[in-house]
This record gives structure tokens, C-alpha cells and sequence, in this order.
């Protein structure tokens, strides 16, 4: 019976509203809604009017504004980056062919502050990479599917202390490693010292690097004088092994850093579990020092020493040259191990030159070769031209 007196009740309600849809040029709601002091929107016609654009809703729930705002943001607490590259390049190798190939990556960053000094941050990412040419760049390879590359938020502690929490980010997110190095490749990105200066995230031993999230708490401390320490852990996040247990696969590191505009040295420690019962410990030392005078390069170098449990001491090096002003552009030249070597093995190394040419602020061009040796195979060589834009 209730529900047939609301059936009858409902169409009476409607015919009473109708008059005032008839005539609803204008609406109050300066009592609706505590984000506005707007007191009438047009809303009949507000297809019509080029006026009609102002007071718009902003994502966000920062509320309705009175000015029109053609600015490029969508929020008044968030701001949004994005970037794109493009790869055009052939590898010649024992297991590369020459054929010319085409990848793509695209990235977006969101970052939202609710005091105005903290960050809760989000990477999105997509691009179909698989070719040679961007396995030697680590372009994102998702098969075209948009992925939460990782979130996290970044908060201060006081005035010289910052502290992040996160998932699927690196340990590593606040060091300031002395490296000053432009890289071309990915082997060169991270200056000789991938595992110490460039720890990742913690995962389960079963999952593959890139689908197993990692739970991560970092800080660091700047002391103001160009003197820094930051450190933190990882462990399995989104996993049934738990974080910070026998099953996951942990890792922690500390830095401590010292750079000013014209040199830098840094000396980073880490710990990984290896498996369940063994881990590994790096140690990684970079520096940096910036000639002063025209046509002088400034020069990068690592080096860093991991000691499994297991095995014999490992050790691999680093060395680059950036100019910074060669024409419109910059060049860069480096050499670095393949990895990390015992004393009784046979080292390889990849050696990489690049030019750096900026169109204009948000598009660059970068063309570049690189040789890597492979043992007991022929090396592998590649020429590839990268344009990256970023808005």
C-alpha cells in the first residue's frame, strides 16, 4: 500500500515542479553549496552563451569561481605534468636484427598539496615498447594499457626533515646522489652505482620486478650547507607474503651526500634479500666535478662494490662526460660496466654518445649510438633518435 500511494504521489510532485522548470532562468544556490558565493547561475541557455563558461566546477571540490580561468588547470590544490617520447632506431647484434623500429611512452604525473607543502603524488604510464631500441632506453612496455606506475605522499617533518611514504616506489625517491651525468641509455641513467644510489622496492620472491608492488617509508635530512643524509626500506605491499616478513623480499638503504653547484660525493649502502635465508649488501660511491670555462665539460663517476653471501665480491664502474653548451644543445659520452663483476670474470662494458637538442621548452630531440660488448657473442650496436616532449 506504500508503495502505491508514492506511485500516486510522484506524478503530482512532478506536475507541481513543471511551472518552475517552465521559467527556471536562474537558480539560487548561495545556501547549496559552502564552496561559493555565487549567488545565481544561468543555466537555461547556457549552451548559447559564450558567457556561460565562468562558474565552472573545478575537480577537486575546490568549488565554483566568479572569473573565467583559461590557464591550463583543472584544480586549485592539484597540478598535473605530462610526457611524451618517441623512439625511431635499429639494433645490430647476435640477437638483434637491423630492422628499423617504432616505440612510444607516455607519462603523467599528479601531484595534490593539502598545506601547501606536503605532495600526494601519482605516476600514470603507458607505451607499447619491445623493440631493442627500447629495451636499451627502458621505455615503459604495457602494451598500450594505462598502469599506476606508483602513489605516494611527501610530507614535512620540521624544517630540514622530509619523509615519504608510498607504494611501487624506490627507496631511493629523496637521495641526492652526486652525479650530474646527461644518460642516453638506461645502463648509464643511473651513474655506476644502479643498486646502492638507485635502490627500488621490495617485492615477493616469486613475482616478476615489474607487477609486484613494494610498500616504502623513506626521509631525509638536509642540514642546510649542502651536507644530506636520507635513507629508508621496502617490502612486499599488495601481497599475501606480508611487509617485512621471512616471505617478502626486503630491502633497505641509507646516503649521505655532499654537492654544491661545482662538485659533489655521495657514498650510498644497501641490503636486498636475495632469498629467503641470503641477501646481498652494495656500496656506491659517486662524485662529480663541473671545469669552469667555456667548452670544459663537467665529469661523473661511480663505482660500486656488492658483496653477496654467497658468491665473490662484485664490482663495476662508471665514467661520463656532459657539455653542456655545444651549439644550440648539449653532448654527452660515458662508459660504464654491463654490470657488476667478480675478479675472475671477463668485464663488458657499453660505451654511449648523444646530442641533446632543444626545439623549444617543451620538445627536445635526441639522437644517439651506443656499443654494447657481449661475451663470447657479437656486440650489439644501436642508433636511435628520441624526441621527448613535456607539457
Amino acid at each position: 500500500m506504500k508503495l502505491f500511494k508514492s506511485l500516486l504521489v510522484a506524478p503530482a510532485a512532478l506536475g507541481l515542479l513543471s511551472p518552475l522548470s517552465a521559467s527556471a532562468n536562474q537558480v539560487n544556490i548561495k545556501d547549496i553549496s559552502n564552496y561559493s558565493d555565487i549567488e545565481n547561475v544561468d543555466l537555461a541557455n547556457s549552451f548559447d552563451k559564450e558567457e556561460s563558461i565562468q562558474s565552472k566546477l573545478l575537480a577537486g571540490g575546490e568549488g565554483l569561481v566568479d572569473t573565467p580561468s583559461f590557464d591550463g588547470g583543472f584544480s586549485e590544490t592539484t597540478t598535473a605534468s605530462f610526457s611524451a617520447d618517441f623512439v625511431v632506431g635499429a639494433v645490430d647484434g647476435s640477437s638483434t636484427s637491423e630492422a628499423t623500429t617504432f616505440d612510444y611512452q607516455f607519462g603523467m604525473n599528479l601531484s595534490t598539496s593539502f598545506t601547501g607543502e606536503d605532495s600526494l603524488a601519482l605516476t600514470i604510464e603507458t607505451g607499447n615498447a619491445a623493440s631493442p631500441s627500447a629495451t636499451a632506453l627502458d621505455m615503459n612496455g604495457m602494451s598500450d594499457a594505462m598502469t599506476l606506475d606508483g602513489i605516494s605522499y611527501t610530507f614535512p617533518l620540521g624544517d630540514k626533515t622530509t619523509v615519504m611514504v608510498g607504494d611501487s616506489t624506490d627507496v631511493s625517491a629523496l637521495y641526492s646522489t652526486s652525479c650530474v651525468y646527461s644518460a642516453f641509455t638506461d645502463l648509464l641513467s643511473n651513474c655506476g652505482s644502479g643498486t646502492a644510489a638507485g635502490l627500488g622496492g621490495g617485492s615477493d620472491f616469486t613475482a616478476s620486478p615489474n607487477s609486484s608492488s613494494s610498500a616504502t617509508v623513506a626521509a631525509a635530512y638536509d642540514f642546510g650547507n649542502g651536507f644530506t643524509v636520507a635513507g629508508g626500506l621496502s617490502g612486499a605491499g599488495g601481497d599475501t607474503d606480508g611487509v617485512f616478513t621471512k616471505e617478502s623480499k626486503d630491502v633497505f638503504g641509507v646516503q649521505a651526500a655532499y654537492n654544491t653547484d661545482t662538485y659533489g660525493v655521495s657514498v650510498s649502502y644497501a641490503n636486498t634479500d636475495t632469498t629467503t635465508t641470503t641477501e646481498s649488501s652494495f656500496w656506491g660511491v659517486n662524485g662529480f666535478y663541473a671545469f669552469e670555462g667555456t667548452g670544459l665539460p663537467s665529469i661523473s663517476v661511480g663505482y660500486e662494490s656488492e658483496d653477496p653471501e654467497a658468491t665473490a665480491t662484485e664490482e663495476g664502474y662508471f665514467v661520463g662526460l656532459t657539455w653542456d653548451e655545444v651549439g644550440p644543445g648539449s653532448v654527452s659520452v660515458g662508459i660504464a660496466s654491463n654490470e657488476n663483476f667478480t675478479s675472475s670474470q671477463d668485464e663488458t662494458y657499453t660505451y654511449e654518445a648523444s646530442y641533446t637538442y632543444p626545439i623549444n621548452d617543451g620538445m627536445t630531440i635526441t639522437p644517439g649510438v651506443f656499443i654494447k660488448e657481449v661475451n663470447n657473442a657479437d656486440d650489439e650496436t644501436g642508433l636511435i633518435v628520441k624526441t621527448s616532449f613535456s607539457f
